[in-house]
């Protein structure tokens, strides 16, 4: 892998991560159309490193708050959060939301590797997922924030994200379309989406980064990293802005645009 695939790679998931567009359906579809090798575990992990840098950079403060919030029912302290823009026990919903992710992953995620990589199955899991984004979007209401959240709200959004081990869900993709569903604005959805990708992403790099330290740190590596941080902040920033005044629908457009083209190369080779 040279160094121009290893910065490509990254953009792809910087953006794929925090778009509702499957980072992972483009990480495996890219050396599928262009041929080129697989970059490897390794470098997988580096790159879920980089978006993780991406939100915790551009949600630092609404993470200081969250994590004082959980302090104060642990500890009965009386911090007060700086901004009030969430449900007081929001560091016990993102637990909650988060824990049907760690499940699936920690038991299912090397089997989701070896048997959800067809073309096929992406390009279904594309149209579908974003036929559902695409639907709650403009039929449901949204109206609720993210200070009435419940834990009702929490598990079904985390329930959502367990399906997101399929290449071609989106984990954003995914828990954008249940937060829309359990009625949250576009922006709170999406919102609530990033902030839980923290500890998801987390806990999905320490699991694997003894793998990624087996191997040699290379400047492909870090070019990714520095790539996917770099993309993945921008995505939250004006996908948040975007969503606000447009809607999801130019994602579905773009899934079901995307899942005919892999379905025409697919049998464009035989």
């Amino acid at each position: 892998m040279d160094i121009f695939q290893s910065i490509f790679l990254g953009i792809l998931q910087g953006f794929g991560e925090f778009l509702p567009i499957s980072s992972t359906a483009h990480l495996i579809l890219a050396p599928y159309f262009f041929g080129w090798p697989d970059p490897g575990l390794s470098f997988d992990v580096a790159l879920h490193l980089g978006t993780l840098v991406a939100v915790i950079l551009f949600f630092w403060r609404d993470l200081a708050d969250i994590l004082k919030s959980g302090s104060n029912s642990i500890l009965k302290t009386n911090y007060k959060p700086k901004t009030n823009n969430y449900e007081p026990n929001i560091f016990w919903l993102l637990l909650t939301a988060s824990i049907p992710g760690f499940i699936f992953g920690f038991f299912l995620d090397d089997f989701a590797e070896r048997e959800f990589r067809n073309p096929l199955l992406i390009a279904g899991m594309l149209s579908f997922v974003g036929l559902i984004l695409f639907l709650v979007d403009k039929y449901t209401s949204h109206k609720k924030n993210m200070k009435s959240m419940t834990i009702k709200d929490a598990a079904i959004i985390g329930i959502s994200h367990a399906v997101a081990i399929i290449p071609g869900v989106s984990r954003s993709g995914i828990t954008i379309s249940a937060g829309l569903a359990r009625g949250f604005s576009r922006e709170q959805a999406a919102r609530f989406s990033f902030l839980l990708s923290v500890p998801i992403i987390m806990g999905a790099v320490v699991l694997k980064l003894p793998e990624m330290f087996a191997s040699e740190i290379s400047v492909q590596i870090v070019a990714g990293v520095l790539a996917t941080a770099l993309s993945g902040y921008l995505a939250i920033k004006y996908m948040l802005k975007f969503i606000q005044k447009v809607g999801y629908a130019p994602f579905f457009y773009y899934r079901v645009a995307l899942a005919g083209i892999i379905v025409i190369y697919y049998f464009s080779k035989f």
